[in-house]
């Protein structure tokens, strides 16, 4: 379901990184765990149930991965680049923002 890659780090910890279909652009989401198993169900303790990490064609930034291990709960969202740049001035989001919104797109 969802485009997307991983880092492992060198304390062993892993930062997964996934696009998800939300609105009209999708959003990027990171998720900073001790393994590509455990981020995932993160996630899907969180009310994503479909979502699968199926290779690594879009690994996390090292500015994405800076971005989630600087945040408490490890767990981050922005509007997904239309091209290859970021967002014009938008900030990482806490997951609870995105779960507020609008009910995410099933696929």
């Amino acid at each position: 379901m969802a485009a997307g890659g991983f880092c492992k780090l060198p304390d062993g910890t892993v930062v997964v990184a996934l696009h998800l279909p939300y609105g009209s652009a999708g959003v990027r989401v990171l998720v900073h765990a001790r393994n590509r198993a455990r981020a995932l169900t993160r996630l899907r303790n969180l009310g994503l149930r479909a979502v699968h990490l199926r290779g690594n064609a879009a690994p996390p930034t090292p500015d994405e991965i800076t971005a989630v291990l600087h945040h408490p709960d490890g767990l981050i969202w922005r509007t997904a680049p239309a091209g290859d740049g970021v967002p014009a001035g938008e900030l990482w989001h806490p997951i609870r923002a995105l779960l507020r919104g609008p009910a995410m797109a099933q696929g």
